[in-house]
């Protein structure tokens, strides 16, 4: 994509199956850092990653090859997987199905950021 300039920001929402409370305090940490690892190895830049024991928000940067649809199916994937593999859970971790994806403009970041953080 010669020439090509895009400035795309998502605020990614999607929750533990269920919406029940897994996501533990000892290992979610470790689970934000490899989300990140996983966003910004498909070439994008995760912002900030936090959430609740039942959901996560993500801010990322996009890149325009990839659609937020194909990045979150790789993000939810990897990371169950990754969850199970390593039995933080009891039973089978999953996602729910889908996901929220919202924009936001350059001006709003810090505030965005602040937001997930809190």
């Amino acid at each position: 994509m010669a020439n090509t300039y895009t400035q795309l920001y998502i605020h990614f929402v999607f929750a533990v199956y269920g919406r029940y409370s897994l996501i533990g305090k000892r290992w979610r940490n470790e689970l934000y850092k490899y989300i990140s690892g996983i966003i910004n190895e498909q070439g994008h830049k995760a912002y900030i990653i936090n959430g609740m024991p039942d959901h996560i928000h993500i801010l990322a940067s996009m890149n325009p090859r990839q659609s937020p649809s194909d990045l979150m199916m790789n993000v939810k994937k990897s990371s169950s997987a990754w969850i199970n593999k390593n039995r933080y859970s009891i039973g089978k971790f999953e996602w729910q199905a889908g996901f929220g994806a919202f924009s936001c403009s350059r001006s709003r970041i810090d505030e965005v950021i602040t937001y997930i953080r809190n």
